[in-house]
C-alpha cells in the first residue's frame, strides 16, 4: 500500500485495485483528491482504519465464475462493517452485473462496469463525495438539536430523553408534576419548562411549601387584605398573583397542609383566588408546575393528600432519575462545578485526578447534584495542586448493589460507560477517545452509532 501524507482538509479517495497499470492510471486521473492505493483486501482494510476515506472504489476482481468472487465481496462486507458511512463504488467486469447489483444490495453506494471511462467514474466519485458531505452536515445539525436544555448538564440517555419530553410539553399550558429525590434539579427543570414556553418573558415565581411555616403559607400563596389579621397594615399580593401571565412553581407539594390543598384545588378549577380577608375573586392566568420528593400515592392512601388534587396536578408527570442512575453525568457535572468554583476562588484547577474521577463515578450520591456541588466546592477550596484528588473530595466509597447479573447487560453497560467516560476525558475528541479505549476511530464511530450516543464535534 502506498502511503500519502494527508492534510486535515483533503478529500481521501481509496482505490482498491490489484492491476499495477490501472493503479497508476487511476491515481493520475484523480489528482484532485488525495488518492490511497490498496492492492488487496488486507491493504484496503488497513487503509480504511488509517485514513477513514469518504469514498472507495473497489474492484471486486471477479473471474468469469461469480462463485469465485468471495474475496472482493468479503472486502466489501468488512469495509461496510468497519465504516458504514463510507461510499463504496464497486468496479466489475462486463459479465458481473448480477454480482454488482448484489453488492449494492449489501450496502455499496453504486457500481461501474469495466472498461473504465475516467470521466464517467469521476462523475460517480464527485456525487459520492457530495452525498457524504450532505450526510455529515445533517448529522452535525441533528447533534446540535440533541443538546440538553439550557442549564442542564447531562450526557446520560435518561436525562436526554427527559429533555426531549420537556421540549414537547413546554409550549402547552398543561399542569406538570415533577417527581424526584431531593437535589435532583426539580427547580431547574421547572425553569426550563418556563423558558421554553410562550410565557418565558413573564414572571417565574417559585415557592417551597416545606420552607414556610404553616400559619404563614396561606398568606404567602394567596396574599391578604389590609386589616385581615393583626399586623396586616396594607394590602399584599400573594405569590400566585405575582405569577400572573407567567409560571408558578410550587415545590414540595407533598408538604402542603390539607386546608390549603382544598384552596389550591379550587384555584386550579376556577383559576381565581381570594386574598385572606377579601371578598373579591381575582382571576389569575398562570402555568402551574409542582414538585415533590415524596410518594404522593402513599400519602393519598394514608389520608394526607387529596386524591382529586393529585389528578389535577399530574396532567403530565415527569420522573427525574437520581444521579446514581445517570451514567456519565456525575463526572460531567462535577467538571462544570470545578470550573465554576475555581474561577470564583481564583484557583487554577485543571480537573480531577484519575482516582478522583473514578471515585465520583462509583459514589452513590444519596444527596444527588446538591451533594455533588457541595463536595466539589469544598474540593476546589482544599486542593493544593492543579488536580482535585480523592482526599480533597472526602467521599466514602459506596458499593452499588444494583449491578445486573445478565452477562449481556453487564457487557453492554460496561462498554457504554467506558465509551462515555473516554469521550468526557477527551473532551469529545474522537481520535483521543479512541486512543484511550485502545480502538480505531471507525470502530468508535460504529459503537457511538450502536448506542445512539450524542456528541458535538466542533
Amino acid at each position: 500500500m502506498k502511503v500519502p501524507k494527508l492534510s486535515s482538509n483533503e478529500k481521501v479517495l481509496l482505490i482498491v485495485e490489484d492491476d499495477p497499470g490501472l493503479q497508476k492510471q487511476l491515481k493520475w486521473s484523480f489528482e484532485n483528491y488525495k488518492v490511497v492505493i490498496a492492492g488487496d483486501r488486507e491493504e484496503a482494510i488497513a487503509a480504511i482504519r488509517r485514513y477513514q476515506p469518504e469514498v472507495v472504489t473497489l474492484d471486486l476482481g471477479l473471474p468469469p465464475d461469480p462463485a469465485n468472487a468471495s474475496e472482493g465481496m468479503a472486502a466489501l462486507k468488512e469495509i461496510l462493517q468497519l465504516a458504514p458511512e463510507t461510499k463504496i463504488i464497486v468496479v466489475t467486469g462486463n459479465d458481473d452485473r448480477e454480482v454488482a447489483v448484489q453488492a449494492v444490495a449489501m450496502g455499496a453506494y453504486d457500481f461501474y462496469q469495466k472498461p473504465i471511462d475516467i470521466e464517467t467514474l469521476n462523475l460517480l466519485i464527485q456525487r459520492a463525495f457530495h452525498l457524504s458531505e450532505l450526510e455529515k452536515e445533517n448529522q452535525r445539525l441533528s447533534h446540535k438539536t440533541d443538546e440538553p436544555l439550557d442549564g442542564m448538564i447531562a450526557v446520560s440517555e435518561p436525562m436526554l430523553k427527559l429533555a426531549r419530553t420537556v421540549e414537547k410539553i413546554a409550549p402547552s399550558d398543561v399542569t406538570t408534576l415533577l417527581l424526584g429525590d431531593s437535589g435532583t434539579g426539580k427547580e431547574l427543570i421547572a425553569r426550563a419548562i418556563h423558558n421554553l414556553s410562550p410565557r418565558k418573558k413573564k414572571p417565574f415565581i417559585a415557592v417551597n411549601s416545606a420552607a414556610i411555616p404553616e400559619n404563614l403559607l396561606e398568606s404567602e400563596l394567596f396574599g391578604y387584605e389590609k386589616g385581615a389579621f393583626t399586623g396586616a397594615v396594607k394590602q399584599t399580593k400573594g405569590k400566585i398573583e405575582y405569577a400572573d401571565q407567567g409560571t408558578f412553581f410550587l415545590d414540595e407539594i407533598g408538604d402542603l397542609p390539607m386546608s390549603l390543598q382544598a384552596k389550591l384545588l379550587r384555584f386550579l378549577q376556577e383559576r381565581t383566588i381570594e386574598r385572606i380577608g377579601g371578598r373579591t375573586e381575582i382571576p389569575v392566568d398562570i402555568r402551574i408546575v409542582c414538585a415533590t420528593h415524596q410518594n404522593l400515592e402513599k400519602l393519598i392512601a394514608e389520608g394526607k393528600f387529596r386524591e382529586d388534587l393529585y389528578y389535577r396536578l399530574s396532567e403530565i408527570t415527569i420522573k427525574i432519575p437520581p444521579l446514581r442512575s445517570r451514567d456519565g453525568d456525575a463526572i460531567v457535572i462535577a467538571t462544570a462545578f470545578a470550573k465554576r468554583f475555581s474561577e470564583q476562588q481564583h484557583k487554577k484547577i485543571k480537573g480531577f485526578s484519575k482516582d478522583a474521577a473514578q471515585l465520583i463515578e462509583s459514589y452513590h450520591w444519596p444527596g444527588n447534584i446538591r451533594e455533588l456541588e457541595n463536595k466539589v466546592k469544598r474540593a476546589v477550596i482544599m486542593a493544593e495542586g492543579v488536580e482535585i484528588t480523592p482526599d480533597d473530595l472526602e467521599l466514602n466509597s459506596v458499593v452499588d448493589e444494583s449491578i445486573p447479573l445478565n452477562l449481556k447487560e453487564v457487557r453492554e453497560s460496561a462498554e457504554l460507560g467506558a465509551i462515555k467516560r473516554a469521550l468526557i476525558y477527551a473532551g469529545t475528541n474522537i481520535s483521543q477517545a479512541a486512543k484511550l479505549l485502545g480502538i480505531t476511530r471507525p470502530t468508535l464511530y460504529t459503537l457511538i452509532n450502536k448506542y445512539g450516543i450524542q456528541i458535538n464535534e466542533e
